[in-house]
């Protein structure tokens, strides 16, 4: 749950930050509910699907000293932006270089929630 509350965080973040980052509600607790619903999207594409994108992209992870990994994040945001949109969610990410940024941002904010709030064990 509070890996869940800082990705709704960490989301909340980008959208604040990038103007091509939408998230849409009719008020501010319908923006609350959809944040913490794509946090929880974000969370299952980041446990099922990165390890294996992770994976395939080994030797481009070493080829590129690592840097690649800015390209895995933004397209795990951008797929759970076209999951969102399936489940008819507010939330959209507009292109990749949008979602490159974005996805920095994410990760650069949970790191940091998750330095400060508690672990789950």
């Amino acid at each position: 749950m509070v890996k869940t509350i800082a990705n709704a965080a960490a989301l909340a973040v980008a959208t604040w930050l990038l103007s091509d980052i939408t998230l849409t509600g009719s008020s501010t607790g319908n923006k609350v509910w959809t944040l913490i619903l794509v946090a929880l999207i974000f969370g299952v594409v980041n446990v099922i699907v990165k390890p294996v994108v992770k994976l395939l992209s080994f030797p481009l992870f070493i080829l590129t000293l690592g840097l690649i990994t800015l390209v895995v994040n933004a397209l795990m945001l951008l797929l759970t932006s076209w999951l969102a949109g399936k489940f008819d969610l507010a939330f959209h990410v507009d292109g990749f270089w949008t979602a490159v940024l974005g996805g920095l941002i994410v990760s650069i904010v949970s790191w940091a929630l998750h330095m400060i709030l508690p672990d789950e064990d």
